[in-house]
């Protein structure tokens, strides 16, 4: 078996034994680190038609928490030295920047405007991010981190994480889609958090207090991070406010990461985007959920159509008539998307997306 194979084998078994959240995030970050060496590392995912405004979900290994919410705020802001766009443009989707460099080129000191300044600030020395893609689109970032002292990342580090993209994709569909495809535990009411513009939280419904209890139990990130989170997406929403051309703020967040398929919105409560939000989670259905679902599960194109017409409540013989094609085609594409979720049948799928 070669190395690559040895090491996606060994993400896939932490996820097959049911590994929580943080110690995926370890694992992640041994099987990176067997490659390239680094001191802490981060992991956000995504799914190619949910893209990366808003992360689905994150892994966090040995992340100090200045240097999380300084990662976070940044990403939120769209500050990030190496925004997605640029990394999709290149041959090999990888970006470094060094503190001793000043970020961009020869300095001896940090230039304080540099995109690695605050991190420099904090002791971080070196940092790589890869963007995670396949020929379905994009799936995430992966950033590592290297403390001053040690020895910056290179362009032949570049490329052996470049190389490890197919091994991360699988993990992170593998995480996904192995958890039940049914919540059984019931539908929570929608819940409504006030987010100051501080990023602190001023006030919440009791759902919302349930909401975030709920998550914080089945999630498991370090503490820091949910704080970090609202803070972030209050960047987010103001900075959308301010450029339409940004994707709205929501989060759509799979099962695996969250116990059931969750939808996160915010919202500026005054027309200039400068006071409180109103952060709204509520469990997704289909009209939000269908999309990042079927990339998830490997559903195609024209699965998708079928899927969407079946949560409609559209009978198979109707489905086949819009879609000008057989019915006995349309129970191979229904027959193929019970297989690549593992639903029982048409209730469970239903029940799964409804």
């Amino acid at each position: 078996m070669s190395v690559q194979g040895r090491l996606g084998r060994d993400l896939l078994a932490a996820v097959e034994l049911g590994a929580a959240a943080d110690e995926l995030g370890a694992e992640v970050s041994r099987v990176v680190a067997s490659v390239v060496p680094h001191d802490a590392a981060t992991l956000i995912a995504t799914s190619p038609t949910a893209g990366l405004g808003i992360a689905s979900f994150t892994f966090w290994h040995a992340v100090e928490p200045d240097i999380g919410r300084a990662l976070v705020r940044r990403f939120y802001a769209g500050n990030d030295p190496y925004p997605p766009q640029t990394l999709a443009r290149r041959a090999v989707p990888v970006g470094i920047q060094h503190a001793a460099r000043g970020g961009a080129g020869t300095a001896h000191a940090v230039n304080p405007r540099s995109p690695i300044a605050a991190l420099a600030a904090l002791g971080i020395g070196s940092e790589l991010q890869l963007l995670i893609r396949d020929a379905r689109g994009v799936w995430g970032m992966l950033g590592l981190l290297r403390s001053q002292g040690a020895g910056p990342f290179s362009e032949a580090d570049a490329r052996r994480t470049a190389e490890l993209a197919p091994l991360l994709v699988a993990f992170l569909r593998g995480y996904v889609t192995r958890a039940p495809l049914v919540p059984t535990a019931p539908m929570p009411a929608p819940g409504v958090t006030i987010v100051g513009p501080d990023g602190s939280v001023r006030a919440a419904t009791p759902q919302g207090r349930a909401w975030s209890e709920q998550l914080s139990g089945s999630v498991r990130d370090p503490a820091w991070v949910a704080e970090a989170f609202l803070t972030g997406l209050a960047t987010y929403a103001r900075r959308q406010a301010h450029d339409p051309r940004t994707n709205p703020p929501t989060l759509i967040g799979p099962a695996a990461a969250y116990g059931r398929w969750i939808l996160c919105q915010a919202q500026p409560l005054d027309g200039e985007a400068r006071g409180d939000l109103a952060v709204v989670v509520h469990a997704a259905t289909g009209e939000h959920m269908l999309p990042s679902f079927c990339d998830w599960y490997g559903i195609t194109a024209r699965e998708r159509e079928v899927v969407r017409h079946l949560s409609g409540g559209t009978a198979p013989q109707r489905i086949a008539r819009y879609l000008e094609v057989s019915r006995n085609t349309v129970n191979d594409h229904i027959r193929a998307v019970f297989r690549k979720t593992g639903a029982g049948g048409r209730a469970e799928l239903l029940a799964a997306i409804t």
